[in-house]
């Protein structure tokens, strides 16, 4: 029979805000003493102060192995253990395939995958010796479809849930356990700061997009909610949200259907495009631009 869900410790990477922050809510709701680990640790330390005295603050850059498997280390000869390890931190990047460059393939490669990387195997070292563990990574829904408009971030996204999928079959007989989060759009800063935006994706028109396509964003408590009910349930793939759920299985089990539908999303984000770069362009021959 599987064993109950009741972690003592967990690490959660980009916790300050967000789905991070929430996970590491409804961690300590189980009962587990949470690490918050984030690039802003003064946020981080808010985050700790407010989810109580089960929780800890780190200052921490997942691009940077050395520092993850240090935070990890401690973590470990303070408390004996590591349950969950969450690797949640990670950047958004939109625009078109024309409009991204170096910079954008870069950082996304650097957080959204290596960052998984280096947390993966920090924790899958500890928990080898334990015999046991749970680690989650956040995917997203466009780690499960062919998103366009943000290759970047569906190409790493896709990269994750391939991590997650292949190294749960690996780390099974060892007694480590490996799901991965695969949310909807969801309602959290990640909407408002799209790394190095395009002008055509930049600000406001991020959640005006979105909304065409989710009228509704998810929240961040629910998402983690599913998030933990998904760790408890032992589930290798957490979907959360209608559109991921359809999208998903439309994919599976309807693939002419869905791809349709993914192309007009396409095209619709390259007409937002183009008309974006005209006003732009009628904007400086007029004289307006700044």
């Amino acid at each position: 029979m599987r064993k109950a869900f009741a972690p003592q410790v967990s690490i959660v990477t980009g916790g300050a805000s967000g789905i991070g922050k929430a996970i590491a809510a409804e961690l300590v709701a189980r009962g587990s003493h949470v690490v918050i680990a984030d690039l802003d640790l003064v946020a981080a330390q808010a985050a700790a102060r407010e989810l109580g005295p089960r929780t800890d603050a780190v200052e921490l850059d997942v691009v940077d192995a050395a520092a993850v498997r240090a935070v990890v280390d401690a973590v470990v000869a303070e408390h004996g253990r590591l349950d969950v390890m969450v690797n949640n931190a990670g950047i958004g990047l939109g625009g078109l395939l024309e409009e991204l460059d170096e910079r954008h393939w870069d950082k996304a490669i650097d957080v959204n995958l290596r960052g998984v990387v280096h947390g993966v195997t920090a924790a899958y070292t500890v928990m080898r010796r334990q015999g046991s563990g749970h680690i989650l990574n956040t995917a997203s829904l466009a780690g499960l479809i062919p998103a366009p408009s943000m290759l970047p971030y569906t190409t790493t996204k896709h990269a994750v849930v391939g991590l997650s999928t292949a190294l749960r079959a690996e780390a099974a007989a060892l007694g480590i356990r490996v799901s991965v989060l695969c949310p909807g759009f969801v309602d959290t800063p990640l909407l408002d700061s799209m790394y190095e935006a395009p002008a055509s994706f930049g600000g406001s028109s991020v959640r005006s997009r979105v909304r065409m396509l989710q009228p509704r964003f998810l929240t961040a408590e629910h998402t983690a909610r599913r998030a933990v009910d998904g760790l408890a349930a032992d589930k290798a793939v957490i979907p959360v949200g209608f559109l991921a759920h359809l999208s998903w299985r439309g994919l599976r089990y309807a693939p002419p259907l869905a791809r349709a539908v993914i192309q007009l999303q396409a095209t619709g984000a390259r007409r937002i495009t183009e008309r974006a770069a005209g006003r732009r362009g009628s904007d400086v021959s007029g004289g307006r631009a700044t």
